[in-house]
């Protein structure tokens, strides 16, 4: 290998923290007689099952990424430029110690807690295996209830298209959709790409489409054949935001880019591990039964983080908090004493004004393409905002209650349009941001 070296682990020297990984091989038959003691998981493949230990952590714990990469079946090596690289069914996974964020091609894929080296063993999140590879059809599955981590190669999704002679073939969505971006201009942007025109500095924006997996949100009427989910229509519309952010030079990190359940506590945080500029959360309305025609409610609005003014307004983020009943190992955040504490000190921070001028903006962009009228800036104490220190802003695209707006928020033209205006705005508002700063520091 002449440029690169393969991890190999050595027995002699090993300090205690590498000493309780060791994993214990088991059959099926054996496995209950050797588990070892402490936080365990079992690989189940059809070699014969596997007891891996993990070392706890407040965020879950970390395992050794090459040992359990070796009985999924693939690999991890080390680059010369200190990166390290998990290899499974032709995926190439890019891994940096210190950082709480892998690479998948130009795919952003965050961690719960940074990679990270100890006497030369790569140690990551178990989240990387249990939660992150599940989601890219890679033929791996995790088994909550049960611990257990399944290796089922005959689960590989191939892609359909011929790849480059030489090419490594990309075996999941998110490398298909990646390259099919690439191929059409729209590639996320490389360090060494230009910064985007009105600004100093590349920018991060984090985009969070709201709800997902067993949690789905509002559900609206049938669309052509197809009844109306608020966590399906979000993830495809923050789908497309991401993409033209990218095109526009910006940096973006998805919270989910699957229908997959991720925490109202673990959103903020993803954002703030990013080192975020702006966080978006994209989520869709339902009227208030208690109005006189809930049906007819149609419009879009966009809440900031602050007490709510009105009855609508606190209907509206009752509603979209309701996800905590689904976090079933999750609390609900702060309560009481404790979130009065936090919004008292982020009024007297300046995340609170600028995500004003967030709202404010988008409001303005989606007047433009939006069938629907403009319902304006609101406030109300959103669970999904409280954790996010940087500017952050909701937006309700509109009221999948109402059958006309349900419809074009769930056709493909609706979303593109909502998203491109969305983005616009993002872009309109970082370029106000920067001059702002760079006017202020002369």
């Amino acid at each position: 290998m002449s440029d690169r070296r393969r991890w190999v682990g050595s027995r002699s020297g090993a300090a205690s923290l590498l000493a309780c990984l060791l994993v214990v091989s088991a059959t099926a038959s054996r496995a209950a007689a050797t588990v070892p003691p402490g936080d365990v998981f079992r690989v189940r493949r059809a070699a014969g099952d596997t007891i891996v230990q993990v070392i706890p952590t407040p965020f879950g714990g970390l395992v050794r990424a090459d040992v359990v990469a070796r009985l999924l079946g693939g690999v991890v090596d080390s680059l010369p430029d200190g990166q390290w690289r998990l290899t499974i069914h032709g995926a190439a996974i890019d891994l940096t110690p210190g950082s709480a964020f892998a690479a998948l091609d130009t795919t952003t894929l965050p961690l719960i807690e940074p990679m990270r080296l100890v006497d030369g063993a790569p140690l990551v999140p178990l989240q990387l295996f249990s939660d992150v590879l599940p989601r890219l059809e890679l033929g791996i599955a995790w088994d909550r209830a049960r611990a257990e981590l399944r290796a089922m190669p005959a689960l590989v999704r191939r892609p359909p298209a011929v790849v480059a002679q030489g090419a490594t073939p990309a075996v999941s969505t998110a490398v298909a959709a990646a390259s099919a971006a690439r191929s059409a201009g729209r590639a996320a942007p490389s360090a060494s790409a230009p910064v985007p025109a009105g600004l100093s500095r590349r920018y991060t924006v984090v985009v969070d489409p709201g709800h997902g997996g067993k949690d789905p949100g509002m559900k609206g009427p049938v669309v052509d054949g197809v009844a109306f989910s608020e966590a399906r229509v979000t993830l495809e519309v923050s789908r497309r935001l991401r993409d033209a952010l990218e095109a526009k030079g910006i940096q973006v990190v998805m919270t989910r880019t699957r229908d997959t359940l991720i925490a109202l506590r673990d959103r903020g945080p993803i954002a703030n591990r990013a080192n975020g500029d702006l966080f978006l959360s994209i989520h869709v309305n339902a009227a208030n039964p208690k109005w006189s025609n809930p049906s007819g409610a149609r419009g879009f609005e966009t809440f900031f983080l602050s007490t709510a003014r009105t009855e609508d307004e606190a209907h509206v983020a009752n509603m979209e908090n309701e996800v905590v009943h689904f976090e079933t190992e999750v609390d609900g955040g702060p309560k009481g004493d404790a979130l009065s504490f936090i919004l008292n000190d982020l009024a007297r921070n300046e995340h609170l004004r600028e995500s004003s001028e967030v709202a404010s903006t988008i409001q303005r962009r989606m007047q433009q393409v939006h069938p629907g009228p403009n319902r304006g800036v609101k406030q109300a104490l959103f669970s999904v905002l409280v954790r996010t220190y940087m500017p952050a802003v909701l937006v309700e695209l509109g009221f999948g209650t109402n059958p006309s707006e349900a419809r074009w928020m769930a056709t493909p033209r609706g979303q593109q349009e909502a998203a491109e205006a969305i983005a616009e705005a993002a872009v309109d508002y970082l370029q106000d941001y920067d001059r702002r700063t760079r006017t202020a520091s002369r």
